[in-house]
């Protein structure tokens, strides 16, 4: 079965607009995301509007601050700061890629850990791993929502993650080990990743590489999360699992476009409502 993210994250911005509708009586305002645009990537251009649009669906203030490709780093860290000081903001999250010349860590740092709605501050990593309250970064959250919507409890459960990057990989390898699954974590360079992966009863693709799990890496009956965002030869977005092959062996797998992509956008939605409601409290 095609495990669709886009109606589950349109079931999730629903539900948080119907509680937003009341906030601006019962707070005296709304929940606001200011998002800081660095350059004219087309990807980041993208990934911006989508998340201006998901804001307008939810009720959402938005504010959307771009700077072009040769700012300098302070000018950014000045405008973060005075972000962080305004009681009407509630959520900042910067868009990377960063270019070269600027130290995204130093940036991503700067960040309030109680607005950081991506979850990429240090302390928010920290908590995360110590499994103390903290904001979940909104990729590996999705994901495991889209298990959840699936109902697949993963404990007890062989998961593969094939990926190790700080903002999937590693922490959807925690929240699935939190889950009381045995989890594996394997990369590019794992050497023969498809006697691993046929033992897994959960994969979660995240490496960066078209069409890098196929079918007959995959057991019967899997669940196949693809994390992919990649182009193929002909320019045609897809994912790192080759889906017409996997499709034939899996339960379920989701799409790229229209799997995990649109639930990233619902759970950075489900995060900055959260953020102001302890804002508010």
């Amino acid at each position: 079965m095609i495990l669709s993210g886009k109606n589950l994250s349109d079931r999730i911005k629903a539900g948080l607009a119907e509680k937003v509708r009341g906030y601006a009586d019962a707070y005296g305002r709304r929940p606001c995301l200011a998002v800081i645009l660095v350059g004219e990537d087309p990807g980041s251009l993208i990934y911006v509007r989508n998340k201006e649009r998901a804001c307008t669906e939810v009720g959402i203030r938005n504010i959307t601050l771009r700077f072009p490709e040769d700012v300098e780093q302070s000018v950014l860290s000045e405008e973060i700061s005075r972000l962080n000081s305004d009681g009407e903001v509630d959520g900042i999250l910067v868009q990377l890629p960063l270019p070269a010349h600027i130290d995204k860590n130093v940036i991503i740092s700067a960040i309030r850990k109680d607005k950081d709605v991506d979850g990429f501050h240090p302390l928010n990593v920290a908590a995360l791993w110590q499994k103390a309250p903290c904001m979940l970064p909104c990729t590996p959250k999705g994901i495991m929502r889209l298990l959840e919507e699936a109902g697949v409890d993963p404990k007890g459960k062989r998961a593969v993650v094939i990926g190790r990057s700080n903002i999937v990989g590693l922490p959807v390898s925690k929240l699935l080990l939190d889950a009381n699954a045995t989890v594996t974590i394997c990369h590019t360079r794992t050497a023969d990743l498809p006697s691993i992966t046929r033992q897994a009863d959960i994969i979660i693709c995240a490496a960066g590489r078209a069409g890098l799990l196929t079918g007959d890496m995959v057991p019967e009956g899997a669940v196949v999360i693809d994390v992919g965002m990649n182009r193929n030869a002909e320019g045609k977005l897809c994912g790192d699992v080759d889906f017409e092959s996997v499709s034939r062996k899996a339960a379920y797998v989701t799409p790229v476009p229209g799997g995990v992509g649109p639930m990233t956008i619902a759970c950075l939605m489900e995060n900055t409502v959260e953020a102001f409601l302890r804002h508010v409290g």
